[in-house]
């Protein structure tokens, strides 16, 4: 089949899979966050201090959660056939401009951390292969093994201590430092001082699965007829381990990586949290504490998207590895 065809194929494959994905999760999430105690308006007057029962009602009446929960689901079919997320009461904005905001900050802290990742478990899981059943395979398994095990946000409260308070080499939080008016190289310079420790925080757990699995790939394509027959025609060691057995580890690692997505977007909340990065994270958290569903709605629709675009690249990554992928 040809690349372009081939990549087609993914492509279609992918897309008609995600509609019924997209419906499913605005209808269980929609419903199941109606489940929850409480709405905006009662964090409204929390927040207020004082309302009486005339105001709280006035209040549902202008937001429309007085209306029976199928009007409202209704409803909000109607803004998203609008391309409408909804209108924020707590935020007073509209949610699609609240989002818009935060979305920068989130998918750089998501790229950086899954790069992290990335390339630190490749490097580890191939000296850990390379140097099988020895010292360096066991400190690297040790290694790997405690950083799957510690909590992340215990992680990310050590790093604060060692290099914040101790040191003081790196921020403790924020994405930038308030009020120092910089622009040009330093701007970015400070941006990547306070994306350090997030970063590194929310991939050290993914760099221990990568280590492993890269190192178990490996250890299983060791022995293949290919890899013999290639030391036998006399390439060293290093470009067969890079080239050969490599590659192949890597189709197995793109299959989790993606997967993973999804699973960073949930350790962002904490870590946007720990870190006060101002992230889609830290405005779930938010809207989850301040019952402002409309927001949450919104949050989780675009990252159900998000995962189903970076799946649908993992597809076409792994079909350009491997073109058989995309004929099953």
């Amino acid at each position: 089949m040809a690349a372009p065809r081939r990549y087609l194929t993914v492509i279609r494959r992918t897309a008609w899979q995600a509609v019924p994905t997209v419906a499913a999760v605005v209808v269980i999430d929609f419903f199941l966050l109606r489940l929850a105690p409480g709405d905006a308006a009662d964090a409204l007057a929390a927040e207020s201090g004082s309302a009486t029962a005339e105001t709280m009602a006035a209040l549902r009446a202008h937001f429309g959660l007085d209306q029976p929960l199928l009007v409202q689901f209704f409803a909000y079919l109607e803004k998203l056939a609008h391309f409408s997320l909804g209108y924020s009461p707590l935020y007073n904005m509209q949610v699609s401009r609240l989002i818009g905001e935060r979305l920068p900050n989130s998918l750089l802290l998501m790229a950086t951390a899954l790069v992290l990742a990335l390339l630190t478990g490749i490097a580890a899981g191939v000296v850990m292969s390379t140097f099988a059943g020895r010292l360096p395979d066991r400190l690297l398994s040790i290694a790997a093994l405690l950083l799957y095990s510690i909590p992340g946000f215990w992680i990310g409260l050590m790093l604060i201590v060692l290099f914040s308070v101790w040191l003081g080499w790196l921020p403790s939080g924020g994405a930038e430092t308030i009020g120092a008016g910089l622009s040009g190289l330093p701007w970015l310079l400070d941006r990547l001082r306070h994306l350090v420790l997030p970063a590194t925080s929310l991939a050290m757990f993914f760099t221990a699965i990568y280590a492993r699995l890269v190192r178990a790939a490996m250890l299983e394509v060791r022995d293949q007829d290919y890899v013999r027959t290639a030391l036998a025609k006399g390439l060293s060691g290093r470009t067969v381990t890079l080239r050969h057995m490599l590659w192949n580890a890597l189709l197995p690692l793109t299959t989790v990586a993606g997967m993973h997505i999804g699973t960073i977007l949930g350790g962002a909340v904490v870590v946007e949290t720990v870190f006060s990065w101002p992230g889609l994270g830290q405005l779930a958290f938010e809207a989850v504490l301040r019952r402002d569903f409309v927001v949450l709605l919104g949050i989780l629709l675009l990252s159900s998207l998000l995962v189903i675009m970076v799946n649908m690249f993992v597809d076409l990554l792994q079909a350009w590895l491997d073109p058989r992928i995309a004929l099953r």
